[in-house]
């Protein structure tokens, strides 16, 4: 088999790991995308995760080199978070009363 480590983040073939999770967080998962659905939701989760870390990372870089934003700054970026989850909150419920609360995660890559 293949190392993993030859492929970029999006490249290679499926391989199968074991992860460990509370049983309360797969069962959420399977209500939401079904058995089908477990592994391409769990990937686009990591990926997410992955471009969050990669943020936070260049974040702190930017603030040592820089300094920390000012407090007008903070309170902007603050304000588009809180737009940006209102936004994705209603997004969200319009699916749900639509029937589409179950979404398509095969092949879905995090944006």
């Amino acid at each position: 088999m293949d190392s993993p480590e030859r492929y970029g983040k999006d490249e290679g073939p499926a391989q199968k790991v074991s992860v460990s999770m509370p049983a309360g967080r797969i069962a959420a998962v399977k209500a939401r995308v079904g058995a089908r659905g477990f592994s391409a939701y769990v990937s686009a989760a990591v990926e997410r995760q992955i471009q969050r870390d990669l943020l936070e990372e260049l974040l702190q870089a930017k603030e040592a080199e820089i300094g920390p934003p000012s407090p007008g700054i903070q309170e902007w970026a603050e304000e588009i978070f809180r737009e940006a989850e209102t936004m994705a909150a209603d997004e969200r419920a319009a699916e749900e009363r639509e029937g589409d609360g179950d979404p398509e995660w095969r092949g879905h890559k995090a944006s």
